[in-house]
């Protein structure tokens, strides 16, 4: 019986053996070092705790025996957690500082993403996002052993001035892939600088991915262009770029940094190109202004006139977040009871939606309606996912706060 116990719990350990090991209690000097020292390349895992993508290839691909066996003899690998809770342990904290200059220094904004640096600890490659099986990823992850496909390798070569206009476009359509922000307008500019013609489906994929505000070179493009792009491109989505450009950052082009925005301002702004959604988007704006400020009071006046006249505009998806903002940070519960009118059809959509909602049932005292809806997220949700909505439920059962 003694022999069986110690077998039985030799298990895990094995298990955990088999996949991919990681250096995680090791400093990024360490892992440098460790990795000249045995001239392996660095696998660096760059997550979030809320990442669902992320808990899938940590539990369900990298402890496999097929990624360990390719990994183990081939790199150092380390998982870096980007964000911070209450809840990281001596190990996430020790991380903090190289952590935010990596995610800084290289750009990271999509989790996952996965970062490979050489044995001297110069970057080498880069991948975002989870694969549905250990082969896909480690097929994926071979283009890191070839030259001419390794992401810092050809973006060396367009920094020392390579400019052909083939290179060019594939270099662009890569950084547009790896979610390598800054680094994607100036290639894509530098490709479409070579076009005499725009008007095609790259060049205006290209064009879409370096524009992000009113003042990039091809935002007059998508402005002055609609009819000619949404033939290519499909209908609406000029007008849909030139929308999304305008609520992220008219406020920007009307204020200071501690001043109200001059409202008037950016209604003309809006309405000098989109002339007959400019009392729509201004109302819009001043919603997402005063949430983003979080001034709960003219937010909640903001919120009231918008869907009174344009909740018809407003997106599941725009609703989740706002009502998800309101639930963690108002604390007007006429302004929570609110968003929960607007906010019903959540409760049928995506489970992390149903999330949303359920939180904010809870957080107004409706703890059995919030249990029950919770309930049914969780079982909605894959078995690799499940661990945050889990989490919360039993909050809720218990009685607990489940915002911050």
């Amino acid at each position: 019986m003694k022999k069986l116990l110690l077998l039985l719990s030799l298990i895990p350990f094995l298990a955990c053996a088999q996949g991919v090991h990681f250096e995680d209690s090791l400093s990024w000097t360490a892992i440098r070092a460790k990795a000249k020292a045995e001239n392996k390349y660095i696998f660096m895992d760059c997550y979030t705790t809320w990442c669902g993508p992320c808990k899938y290839m940590a539990t369900q691909i990298f402890p496999q025996k097929e990624s360990g066996d390719y990994f183990n003899d081939k790199f150092i690998s380390v998982s870096v957690q980007l964000d911070t809770t209450k809840a990281d342990n001596d190990i996430v904290r020790a991380w903090y500082t190289d952590g935010h200059d990596i995610a800084t220094k290289y750009g990271v904004r999509a989790y996952p993403t996965y970062l490979i640096f050489a044995p001297d600890g110069s970057p080498l490659h880069r991948i975002v996002g989870s694969r549905r099986t250990a082969q896909n990823f480690i097929t994926d992850l071979g283009s890191t052993f070839d030259s001419t496909r390794q992401y810092y390798t050809l973006l060396g070569q367009f920094q020392q001035g390579r400019r052909d206009s083939g290179f060019l476009r594939r270099l662009a359509l890569e950084c547009t892939q790896v979610y390598d922000g800054e680094n994607s307008k100036t290639v894509a500019a530098a490709y479409l600088a070579t076009q005499t013609d725009l008007m095609n489906r790259d060049a205006l994929m290209l064009a879409d991915a370096c524009t992000t505000k009113i003042t990039d070179t091809y935002f007059d493009l998508f402005a002055n262009h609609e009819a000619e792009i949404d033939k290519i491109m499909g209908d609406g989505m000029a007008e849909a770029k030139v929308r999304s450009i305008f609520v992220s950052n008219a406020v920007n082009m009307s204020t200071g940094n501690d001043q109200q925005p001059d409202w008037k301002k950016v209604h003309t702004m809006i309405a000098g190109k989109l002339p007959a959604q400019a009392d729509e988007m201004t109302a819009r704006i001043k919603v997402n202004y005063y949430r983003s400020k979080k001034d709960w009071p003219d937010f909640e006046k903001a919120m009231v006139s918008y869907m009174k006249t344009y909740s018809d505009h407003m997106s599941i998806g725009d609703l989740n977040s706002i009502a998800w903002a309101v639930f963690q940070g108002c604390p007007d519960m006429t302004c929570v009871s609110d968003i929960l009118n607007w906010s019903k059809g959540l409760k049928t959509a995506d489970p992390a939606f149903m999330d949303t909602y359920a939180n904010v049932l809870y957080k107004l005292g409706k703890k059995d309606e919030a249990i029950a809806l919770e309930t049914k997220a969780v079982s909605l949700t894959p078995d690799a996912e499940k661990g945050d909505l889990q989490s919360t439920l039993d909050k809720m059962k218990k009685g607990e706060k489940t915002w911050d």
